[in-house]
């Protein structure tokens, strides 16, 4: 691992484009070196590499695995101390605004615009002592379930996270997806009550799933919801299955099923024309999709949502992290409830990062 990582180190020190990300509940770390600068965006998804788009889609932008040195490794977690000096956000004018949106969004709701919307905000917080090995250890090593990477292109920037939430696996003709939903938090036992809240935004997010894709698929298997446990948090998890028709390619599924509803929301485009117009900051790439595509022998694609996510900038010397996180808006949401469900959120890559 330390050779893999001293790879990490170089590419980074030499400015050139990288990822590395280990799958969930995986040993193996993986790493794709591009062998110079440019940048290269993929329209159709037809390329093989790794892909990591914008929420808008409008940027999905590639590492190509034939311009690429592609290097594997063993992970070994390592045991970290949580920081005493993690404090949750206190700023009341963030928290006045982002409970006026969800006000707003709620008025939304009752007039029948849409049924759920997924807003955001994002928080910067200092990191005095970056590492970016480091910080990539520490972050692998504390959520093993999730899909830890890092991803850097001097172009774009240093984005690093753990997410949860699978956006869409192919093999072959079959096909997996998730619907995600629900957050509380894990205190001590995945056997937890559910409130109808959150019950009925994971059906939301279920039956638009099956809706959407079922004119491109057939055979669809769909799980019973399940607890998962995400960091410090629970969430509500149905898995989603079947085959691909021969007529449907990539590209057409997986712009039918981003941005999810567990980002976007119900109606897709009511939903992310409010959160264009009102959440007042561009999520970039927070909340769009990454992963593998058109990988190995049998065009694997293995795609993530881009939750639990940060971006790493310096300022005048002084590197920060820009947090994004967000919540699920539907008519039972309390505005005050919500601001907390993204201060939780936020802990969770505060826990790694301070």
């Amino acid at each position: 691992m330390t050779d893999f990582f001293n790879k990490v180190k170089q590419h980074f020190q030499k400015n050139l484009p990288f990822v590395i990300y280990k799958k969930p509940n995986s040993e193996i770390i993986n790493g794709l070196f591009q062998n110079d600068g440019k940048l290269t965006f993929s329209d159709d998804l037809s390329e093989s590499g790794f892909i990591f788009s914008s929420f808008d889609a409008n940027k999905k932008i590639l590492i190509p695995k034939d311009n690429s040195e592609e290097i594997v490794a063993h992970f070994q977690p390592e045991f970290f101390q949580i920081s005493s000096k993690v404090e949750s956000d206190s700023n009341e004018v963030a928290k006045n605004n982002f409970e006026n949106i969800v006000s707003k969004a709620i008025q939304e709701i009752e007039k029948g615009t849409f049924s759920k919307v997924v807003l955001s905000r994002n928080e910067i917080v200092d990191l005095p002592n970056f590492d970016l090995i480091s910080l990539y250890i520490k972050l692998a090593s504390s959520y093993p379930s999730a899909f830890n990477y890092c991803w850097f292109h001097p172009e774009i920037g240093l984005w690093m996270g753990a997410t949860p939430e699978t956006l869409l696996k192919v093999k072959g003709n079959q096909f997996q997806t998730v619907a995600l939903a629900g957050t509380q938090l894990y205190k001590g036992s995945e056997e937890v009550l559910w409130q109808n809240k959150e019950k009925e935004e994971q059906q939301f997010v279920t039956d638009y799933i099956v809706e959407i894709i079922g004119k491109l698929v057939s055979e669809i298997q769909i799980s019973n919801p399940k607890t998962i446990k995400a960091g410090n948090l629970l969430h509500l998890k149905t898995a989603i299955q079947g085959l691909i028709d021969k007529t449907t390619n990539l590209k057409e599924l997986v712009l039918l099923l981003h941005p999810t509803p567990a980002v976007g929301g119900l109606p897709k485009q009511n939903a992310i024309d409010f959160i264009f117009n009102n959440e007042g900051y561009n999520r970039e790439f927070y909340a769009g999709f990454l992963g593998e595509i058109n990988y190995n022998d049998n065009s694997e694609t293995d795609l993530y949502v881009n939750l639990r996510s940060m971006q790493i900038q310096n300022y005048s010397e002084i590197n920060k992290a820009t947090l994004y996180i967000g919540c699920g808006i539907t008519k039972d949401s309390i505005p005050e409830n919500e601001w907390f469900e993204t201060v939780n959120k936020a802990m969770t890559l505060k826990y790694i990062i301070l």
